[in-house]
């Protein structure tokens, strides 16, 4: 983030909280992907993958790439349907912002799709292509989405502080 939020809003700490998790756990996925490119063991991989898995509440149980980009859809699916509505009705004046963040997450989720389709590739008989793919497209996501997490971030803190607690509709 550019600017230091005011982390005594429990709303932005909740936002915060659940956008460093995200950050945490897709950091440690370009780590596995980058050792599978550059030819890992799968064993080894799947040890990581299971240590990922255990490390955070939230990850429990979606700690691979998959379950990572469910975690991510569902995130962003709760934004869209209750948390973007909630700031267009209080903050009408952050309309086009609102826009920009709704149409980044449509990006991120094509970028989440992309990394899916290369994560179930990777047991195919052409291996390194499977690799090169995964390593390619957690990289475009982890630039945008870490873009995006900032910006939202950013711009929804200070209508976090005018409101206190969730608004009533």
């Amino acid at each position: 983030m550019t600017t230091t939020p005011d982390l005594t809003n429990p709303l932005l700490q909740e936002l915060v909280a659940v956008h460093d998790m995200l950050r945490r756990d897709l950091r440690r996925c370009r780590e596995l992907a980058d050792a599978a490119l550059a030819g890992a063991p799968p064993a080894d991989l799947r040890l990581e993958l299971e240590r990922l898995a255990s490390r955070g509440p939230l990850f429990q149980l979606k700690a691979t790439c998959l379950g990572y980009c469910r975690v991510v859809h569902s995130h962003h699916g709760r934004e869209d349907d209750t948390l973007f509505p909630a700031v267009r009705r209080s903050a009408p004046h952050l309309g086009d912002l609102v826009d920009r963040l709704e149409a980044d997450h449509r990006v991120v989720s094509d970028l989440l799709d992309q990394v899916e389709t290369a994560a179930l590739q990777l047991d195919t008989a052409d291996l390194a292509d499977a690799r090169t793919r995964l390593v390619d497209a957690l990289s475009t996501l982890s630039d945008r989405l870490l873009e995006h997490l900032d910006r939202e971030e950013e711009a929804l803190g200070p209508v976090f502080l005018t409101w206190g607690q969730w608004p009533s509709e």
